[in-house]
């Protein structure tokens, strides 16, 4: 009786030492990841200001706001984060700029909670030793989490590699029909990520159907997964329907895209062969490096994975279902990533190898595990640290406060610059409410002096149709601007990328129905002014 005493007291402090740490397991990941963006929000919430990308969410934010519709009122993303991000707007009373950061931090939250969790998932109950590692991924995810209108875009990636991981982990009927809907779900946030989801789960159904799950089969399971992608997809299909003129609009962006063959304005890729050490500081060429070697890391992660998977498969080994799930994005995630080759699409196709990475990392030996992890990390803040505001409102000179939407913002010189100019127009040409046009660069213009853009076309960086043009001259027509401000840049250094190339028809139109004035101002900029508006 007494040894069966002592067993059974063994037991049932075992079963109290797993309890613990699973629940640390569940407890700490979002913790820490609360706490992470809360000081970076704290830090740099209030630094730097885009009136590009970043006005561009912001703009389209305010007209949902306002009761108009993504895509088909006016250029945007896929509807689902200005929901997201007007919703929660509205809750705080406030449609300006640091509202919108603190709709879009709430969102990184919930992604980086998500992705300590999968880190977390081989912790072992070391108290010490895995909070020091959960922070070291902590700071290693959080330093790529660039730039902060782009968080959507990271989370899902991060959400779709959870979803993976707890549909592989345990295939139920209910788990595939999860899978569907969070995919379903992430198209609506934007449509890439749908098919990049898509792409994972069909690698997930062929893995589960090789390993001859009995329940579901197969077909039945993908039957399920197709029902949930409905379901997530919903909102859409009901706005296809329900609202008038959306989906034309909506199929005709897609056309124009396949019609252009790229998701995007395409960059060459930086090799790390290519960093010219004799023209560059040693900082910046190491730097330079260190992005070429994470684009080729990406690519060289996903192939391997995968090799090693069906190795370990053919060998009827357990094989980590974070693993599988962040293998399986990779390649997907990769195309973003290399859809536009500069560090901030690499940031946003990077998390499958960095999650993966330190998952696997911390079941190895402490001589490896701690010296890879932190050469990731220290490699991590060594590309990102000098594009975070926070860091480059500390190291540059001349960031000054500026007013945007009733917040003081420290802004770089030249932001500061151009909101001044902006204003100084306004206030000359356009004062009480009435229009101007702002084009091709700053999107955030309009949200900043709370106007509506007289262009569907916000953010035209495109090469446009003939016919579009003309819509959008009818446009200008019926709303008649009070000043016109082109910006005569070569986006890129190609000079087919200037406004003049892109959107001839609408160029023309200005020059011909408006008065120049840039003479007057600095030279990248064309002020054209309505001739009744001398």
């Amino acid at each position: 009786m007494e040894g069966f005493a002592t067993a059974s007291c063994a037991a049932q402090h075992t079963r109290m030492n797993t309890s613990s740490v699973n629940a640390y397991r569940r407890i700490a990941p979002p913790l820490v990841a609360g706490l992470a963006v809360l000081f970076s929000f704290l830090w740099q919430g209030h630094k730097g200001f885009n009136l590009g990308d970043e006005g561009f969410l912001w703009y389209g934010t305010q007209q949902v706001l306002a009761g108009e519709v993504p895509i088909r009122d006016f250029m945007a993303y896929d509807p689902g984060r200005y929901y997201w991000s007007a919703a929660l707007m509205s809750l705080f009373g406030n449609d300006g700029i640091m509202s919108l950061r603190a709709a879009v931090a709430i969102f990184q939250v919930i992604g980086l909670s998500v992705g300590l969790l999968l880190i977390g998932r081989t912790f072992t109950g070391n108290r010490a030793s895995d909070m020091t590692y959960l922070l070291l991924g902590a700071v290693t995810l959080l330093a790529w989490m660039y730039p902060r209108h782009k968080l959507f875009d990271i989370s899902l990636s991060i959400l779709l590699i959870g979803t993976l991981t707890y549909w592989i982990e345990k295939p139920t009927s209910h788990r595939y029909y999860l899978a569907g809907l969070a995919v379903g779900v992430a198209a609506f946030f934007g449509r890439n990520h749908g098919l990049y989801g898509a792409a994972g789960s069909l690698g997930a159904l062929l893995f589960l159907a090789l390993n001859r799950v009995e329940r579901p089969g197969w077909i039945k399971g993908g039957a399920l997964w197709c029902a949930g992608v409905v379901t997530g997809y919903a909102p859409m299909l009901y706005m296809w329907l329900a609202i008038p003129g959306f989906r034309a609009t909506f199929f005709r962006g897609v056309r124009s895209m396949m019609e252009r063959g790229s998701t995007n304005l395409t960059l060459p890729i930086p090799w790390p062969w290519r960093v010219d050490f004799a023209a560059l500081p040693i900082i910046e060429a190491v730097r330079g490096v260190l992005i070429g070697c994470f684009f080729l890391g990406i690519v060289i992660f996903g192939v391997l994975s995968l090799v090693a998977i069906i190795h370990h498969y053919l060998r009827g080994r357990a094989i980590a279902p974070v693993w599988i799930a962040c293998a399986l994005l990779a390649l997907p995630y990769a195309h973003y990533a290399y859809s536009r080759a500069d560090v901030g699409h690499l940031a946003h196709g990077i998390f499958p190898l960095l999650i993966g990475a330190l998952f696997l990392l911390y079941a190895r030996r402490p001589a490896i595990k701690w010296p890879l992890a932190l050469l990731l990390g220290g490699a991590s803040l060594g590309v990102m640290y000098a594009l975070h505001p926070g860091w480059q409102a500390r190291s540059h000179p001349g960031w000054t406060e500026v007013e945007i939407s009733g917040d003081r913002l420290q802004v770089d010189p030249f932001t500061a610059h151009d909101i001044a100019l902006l204003r100084e127009l306004v206030e000359t040409y356009a004062p009480d409410g009435q229009n101007f046009l702002a084009t091709p660069y700053w999107p955030g213009a309009y949200a900043l002096m709370g106007q509506r853009s007289p262009m569907w076309a916000h953010y035209a960086l495109w090469p446009r149709s003939e016919e579009r043009q003309l819509e959008e001259i009818e446009r200008l027509r019926e709303v008649q601007p009070r000043f016109a401000l082109v910006i005569d840049f070569p986006l890129d250094g190609r000079e087919d990328r200037r406004f003049r190339h892109t959107n001839p028809l609408i160029y023309q139109y200005i020059r011909e129905h408006f008065e120049d004035r840039s003479t007057a101002y600095h030279s990248v900029y064309e002020i054209y002014v309505a001739r009744e508006a001398k």
